[in-house]
């Protein structure tokens, strides 16, 4: 077999070094070039080293690849995004021509799951107030404090969106025998025991928990209005681990401010970020992770691959044994990713 050359533009954030368990392993396969700093390089310094490979790996923080490639590819044969997204360094032309791109798939549906069920739980058990109340000297049962704690089984948990994601959230939490109902347009099928709502208002109405699993477009926007969230009961839940801008934050805040409702929320609108100094982190029915809920650094595993590396590395054998690649980019994933 002819040895690839795979190529590597690193930017900043880039987490693909030449240390790192999954460059070993594709050191194995072919040759590794990573160019520290690519992200500084001009359009046509970019091109010339792209089109030396066979492959080019794109990550969160990768140089973008500029549109011209796709006319003219040279040698590469295929782009493999070793994380989620990637309208931030692949264009849409790459996309639409004969190059096949392909990403980590349903890699992080475990691990961002695993958050929002946390998030559910604590929100539900209103861990907050109840630790707050402990630390500040009090004690008592929560019936004496004005606490809704409640249980999974039963609740009426409404899902917005039922992709890879919301289908990992349903396995792992079917067990504690909640309902479940789904509005989820782009999904032909639902797991077993989902109903389908068949809108946004209706999955409000026949919801005690609100939880977001829609992708981030100009329709899904905002989508979660005032009039939407006014529909959940007294004491409702919202879990948020998507993207913060599908929710109206000001409406949403203005919810959590009265203390009607609750939420959990990993992910913010805008930028992700509070002001040190805005109200709503003192909120005790507000639980806020700074989109990091899904992280995973204990216990320290050092010469592990991820299961995104896992998903990476089998589609590179894939490509190199001319079998059918998984998680391919079409356009419509492509514009639905976020």
């Amino acid at each position: 077999m002819t040895p690839i050359t795979m190529l590597h533009l690193a930017g900043r954030r880039s987490q693909l070094n030449a240390d790192s368990p999954l460059a070993r392993e594709l050191q194995r396969i072919g040759t590794l070039k990573i160019v520290e700093q690519g992200r500084d390089l001009s359009d046509e310094q970019a091109l010339s080293l792209y089109r030396e490979a066979d492959v080019v790996l794109t990550m969160w923080g990768a140089r973008a690849i500029p549109p011209a490639l796709a006319e003219q590819p040279g040698r590469v044969r295929y782009v493999l995004n070793l994380t989620g997204t990637c309208r931030e360094f692949v264009p849409i032309e790459i996309i639409r021509s004969t190059i096949p791109v392909t990403n980590w798939g349903d890699a992080p549906a475990r691990v961002v799951a695993e958050g929002a069920a946390a998030l559910m739980l604590a929100v539900l058990k209103d861990l907050r107030p109840r630790t707050e109340r402990i630390t500040a000297g009090g004690w008592g049962h929560s019936r004496n404090c004005g606490l809704h704690s409640g249980s999974l089984r039963g609740l009426k948990i409404g899902l917005y969106g039922c992709g890879a994601i919301g289908r990992r959230f349903v396995k792992m939490l079917t067990p504690f025998e909640p309902e479940w109902r789904a509005y989820d347009p782009f999904a032909p099928e639902l797991p077993e025991g989902c109903q389908r709502a068949e809108s946004l208002e209706s999955l409000c109405d026949q919801s005690e928990a609100l939880v977001i699993w829609a992708g981030l477009t100009e329709e899904t926007r905002h989508s979660v209005t005032a009039p939407l969230l006014a529909r959940l009961p007294d004491g409702g839940i919202v879990i948020n681990a998507a993207r913060g801008d599908i929710i109206d934050q000001p409406a949403l805040f203005a919810e959590l401010q009265t203390g009607r409702l609750r939420a959990g929320l990993d992910v913010l609108a805008g930028n992700d970020s509070l002001p040190p100094d805005h109200p709503a982190r003192g909120w005790p029915n507000l639980i806020l992770t700074c989109h990091d809920i899904t992280a995973a650094q204990w216990p320290v595993r050092p010469a592990q691959l991820s299961e995104a590396d896992e998903i990476s590395l089998d589609n590179l054998q894939r490509f190199l044994a001319g079998q059918p690649l998984r998680f391919t980019m079409d356009e419509k994933r492509y514009l639905l990713s976020t």
